[in-house]
């Protein structure tokens, strides 16, 4: 009997690569995913966290791959190294602050080097040539085999048929004509295997969960590096840019709002990391202090803070302003009307 072939699929949670993983195991390969933990792609957060998102799912569709899949999924933590691929990207930035190709050849190098470690043959990714700009043009895909030092063990088969055989073709591990020549950014011919393979309720096509493509979580994230005069963050910083609202009044504070008891909540678990600003004579927001303020930033910080809570007609409201250490004080405060919070503070 023949050896059975072993290979690695990256597994994003997304469609594609659930396709792409199926596809291998219909043809008798033996399968196992890999999922890498950035960071940056935290599915159902937010949605836990903010009362109008509790109908939303909330699970990791990865890890729901895996289980329609029937396969062993391994999540590995590359927050660390991460981050010399976000800050110093090679092949630049997409629309906002996603270095995909960067991304895509970092994940392909390390799948490559658990596939040596583990003893697998080949590695799955669910690339279709042409359906992202940045990181799966025809003339990109090339970039991402070679310097991966992937070669020709990096398996596309979702769009093989456009490429030149690998080594599993070749070698007759995987049968070429049973896999697939999608192009394009058109999903239908996907929508229409996964129906062939009776999945449903999977990621909406042409989503994603990494956060580094969306506009208003970069600005954040650049208003953030900008702040501290360099490049640099940690896994607390990313899970903030993700919650309440972040104003920058001055140059050297930013307040982050929440918007609902929700947020409220969460943001008390970082009451030790930073100063926070909370009403005690009215309902209002939890408000953390980013950076280092004088007496007249404060009153104008909780002045702001006021504004969003329920005591925002009232002549004055309470606050109490902690320390990160804990400690305490009460000051009172007319609220901000909105006339005099300027847009420009939003980031």
């Amino acid at each position: 009997m023949s050896q059975q072939r072993k290979a690695v699929a990256l597994i994003s949670g997304g469609l594609d690569s659930l396709l792409a993983a199926k596809l291998l195991l219909d043809q008798g390969i033996h399968v196992e995913g890999i999922n890498f933990y950035t960071g940056f792609c935290v599915e159902g957060h937010t949605h836990a966290i903010r009362k109008k998102d509790k109908a939303k799912p909330k699970r990791n569709n990865a890890l729901w791959s895996a289980e329609q899949l029937g396969i062993k999924l391994h999540i590995i933590d590359i927050i660390e190294e991460y981050k010399d691929v976000l800050i110093n990207p090679k092949h630049g930035y997409g629309a906002n602050m996603n270095p995909c190709l960067d991304c895509k050849i970092f994940m392909v190098s390390k799948a490559k080097q658990w596939m040596e470690e583990n003893g697998f043959d080949f590695i799955i990714t669910g690339e279709v040539m042409g359906q992202r700009p940045m990181s799966q043009r025809k003339d990109l895909l090339p970039v991402v085999v070679r310097e991966s030092g992937a070669d020709d063990r990096l398996l596309r088969p979702l769009c093989a048929k456009n490429l030149a055989a690998t080594l599993p073709e070749r070698e007759g591990w995987v049968d070429r004509e049973k896999l697939k020549d999608f192009s394009g950014r058109n999903r239908k011919p996907q929508m229409a295997l996964a129906a062939e393979f009776g999945f449903e309720d999977y990621a909406t096509p042409a989503g994603g969960c990494c956060f580094l493509t969306d506009k208003n979580y970069s600005d954040k994230l650049v208003d953030l590096w900008q702040a501290r005069n360099k490049k640099e963050y940690e896994l607390d910083d990313i899970m903030l840019l993700k919650v309440g609202r972040h104003l920058r009044p001055a140059p050297h504070y930013k307040l982050i709002v929440s918007r609902e008891e929700g947020e409220n909540k969460f943001l008390k678990g970082y009451k030790k990391q930073f100063s926070s600003i909370e009403l005690t004579s009215h309902n209002g927001p939890l408000t953390l202090v980013d950076g280092k303020l004088s007496d007249e930033d404060f009153k104008m910080a909780s002045r702001i803070a006021a504004r969003f809570s329920q005591g925002r007609d009232a002549d004055m409201v309470t606050v109490k302003i902690t320390g990160p250490e804990g400690n305490e004080k009460t000051i009172e405060v007319p609220p901000m009307p909105a006339s005099e919070i300027k847009q420009e503070w939003y980031i």
